[in-house]
């Protein structure tokens, strides 16, 4: 703990309100809330911490806190920040996971649509639906029942769907806004469970049209009645009562959290949401801040009703999302919260293993390569690697992992403009100087850790430009391969010495995968510029043949080898001119 957290933690006061911690960048890399942020942020500090937390806390460096006057005040607070900042440690909101819902639009002639975006637009909603597949069957059977708006066409340019019965809009005399009025009231009380009055008003039409013969209707009754019973009737009751609710438990354990969600629709368990992630607070307030956010932020439209397991501050819910947030205490709906906290319970013992797992391999795995190195933990590696063959076409490639993990956005690709000749030296200090310049000039965030594909040769030219002529002082190290491209050793120090990894330890797998991610992504970049210049660059040197006339060549023969074996009349078939035929024809076989 530093000097100045030191001070900070002895005059923090006793009151509500929000904490941003800072790690030696100045980034923001976790947002919290408390009732009382005097112990919640000392807590951090002191006492045992698992080690997840011990991870958080050896990089703060900074923090800085906003007093509110109520805890709600510091929930709303909470919410924002982390939205505006996107903390790394607050997993949270990276969750993008949408479900569809079907739409009824608030226009002259509205239409049903598909949509997996919520937005306050005077639309009418309906879901969650549990898949995409779900939501199109009831559209469809929707479109066969009611003749809402299908096309753009502007009244008397009449569409397919016109002449199908299933389209109101475009005709001589469009529908009037009564009309659509009746027909999106009764879509609404279909969707909220009205389906079963509507079958059986289909089932008296079906007789009625029976008793006068006329089967080809009763039979297009017959139909739609099937059809209703197929998508809307396959689910199982839940409750007895018809209101929308969603249904929250969850489960804690060893600093990570698991959260259910189950969404009942007109009594019908319809979809479920899973999310396990970190956390660092009171584990109710945890619970109490997710929710806020699955709806504030998130934008999963608000049921009737939220039922919530006992111990959760019912009140505070109530007044942030301004819903009947309940506690049950018997019934069905108690079992039901009892249900979604059991499941919650099982998905986080049997993730855990994985999760586990995964932190070996990366969060671990990083931590104890900069414990082997003697740095602190390097969150941000950048890796370099060159290829050509002979000197020709030399390229340089970059890949950045994460915590552990490859970051393929930020990955970059470098063609060679300096460098003459097969000199790995000289296009390390080329890509090294490029990079960093820009990294200085657009104040991009430095590694923690630059790692060079080679040994004591490659490290020097990284050294020189990073130390001598940009004056950063970054960790470096080198990566020597066998005699069989295998990664070997770890090289790291002035001058270099080996630094000794297990071959079985996670550190050493680690490198290995950036060792082998940044050579595959130089080795496919170098390709793909080899195989484009030595696929064009003789038609490039002909007189007559411009960028057209290459592809058009290009596209009809297969290989320069071949344009070079056919026959002049096979060329001018093409289009070209004889004279510059006979030029390519020439040229090619011209040449070695």
């Amino acid at each position: 703990m530093n000097q100045t957290i030191k001070e900070k933690l002895a005059v923090l006061p006793a009151q509500p309100g929000c904490y941003l911690m800072k790690d030696k960048h100045k980034t923001i890399i976790y947002v919290g809330k408390s009732k009382m942020l005097k112990n919640r942020v000392r807590s951090y500090f002191t006492g045992a911490n698992d080690r997840k937390t011990q991870r958080l806390v050896q990089e703060i460096v900074d923090f800085e806190y906003i007093v509110t006057s109520s805890e709600i005040e510091a929930l709303i607070l909470e919410m924002n920040l982390i939205k505006k900042y996107d903390p790394k440690y607050n997993v949270m909101l990276k969750d993008d996971k949408t479900y569809p819902y079907l739409k009824i639009t608030a226009e002259r002639h509205p239409r049903l649509l598909i949509t997996r975006n919520v937005r306050k637009d005077k639309g009418k909603y309906f879901g969650p639906y549990p898949n995409v597949i779900a939501a199109r069957e009831t559209k469809k059977l929707l479109d066969r029942m009611y003749p809402l708006r299908k096309c753009n066409n502007p009244p008397g340019r009449v569409c397919l769907y016109y002449h199908m019965g299933q389209c109101l809009a475009c005709g001589q005399n469009p529908a009037t806004e009564e009309t659509y009025k009746e027909i999106v009231q009764n879509i609404t009380s279909f969707l909220n469970g009205g389906h079963k009055e509507i079958k059986n008003d289909l089932k008296q039409k079906m007789l009625d049209a029976s008793e006068k013969l006329d089967f080809e209707r009763a039979k297009e009754m017959r139909d739609q009645i099937q059809y209703i019973e197929s998508i809307m009737e396959q689910q199982k009751m839940t409750l007895k009562d018809r209101v929308n609710r969603d249904i929250f438990g969850y489960s804690y354990d060893k600093g990570w959290m698991c959260i259910q969600v189950f969404f009942v629709r007109q009594g019908k368990l319809i979809e479920r949401d899973v999310s396990i992630f970190p956390f660092f607070d009171d584990p109710e307030e945890t619970f109490v801040s997710y929710i806020g956010r699955f709806y504030l932020h998130q934008h999963h439209p608000k049921p009737k009703q939220v039922l919530v397991p006992v111990g959760v501050d019912v009140d505070l819910l109530t007044t942030l999302l301004e819903m009947d947030v309940h506690v049950p205490f018997r019934g069905r709906k108690k079992e039901l919260v009892e249900l979604a906290m059991e499941n919650a319970s099982i998905a986080l013992n049997e993730k855990f293993s994985l999760i586990e797992r995964d932190e070996e391999r990366t969060i671990k795995a990083v931590e104890q390569l900069g414990e082997k190195l003697n740095i602190e933990m390097p969150h941000r590696i950048e890796a370099f690697d060159n290829s050509n063959i002979q000197g020709t076409d030399p390229v340089s490639a970059m890949v950045v992992f994460i915590d552990g993990r490859s970051n393929k956005k930020e990955y970059r690709k470098y063609k060679i403009k300096d460098v003459l000749g097969p000199d790995d030296y000289e296009t390390m200090r080329e890509v090294i100087r490029r990079r960093y310049t820009r990294v200085l000039k657009e104040q991009l965030p430095l590694p923690d850790l630059i790692i060079v594909d080679g040994g004591k040769g490659q490290m020097n030219a990284a050294l020189d430009v990073l130390e001598n002529e940009l004056g950063l002082d970054i960790p470096l190290c080198g990566l020597a391969k066998d005699d069989k491209h295998k990664t070997s050793e770890l090289l790291y120090g002035v001058p270099p010495e080996i630094i000794p990894l297990s071959r079985k330890s996670q550190e050493f797998y680690l490198v290995q995968r950036i060792q082998d991610e940044v050579h595959r992504f130089a080795i496919t970049f170098h390709r793909q510029l080899r195989g484009k210049n030595l696929f064009q660059s003789e038609l490039d040197k002909i007189p007559g043949v411009g960028e057209k006339r290459r592809r058009l060549l290009l596209t009809h023969f297969k290989s320069i080898e071949e344009i070079k074996n056919t026959s002049l009349s096979t060329i001018t078939r093409l289009g070209i001119p004889k004279n510059i035929a006979e030029l390519i024809i020439d040229h090619l076989n011209s040449k070695k």
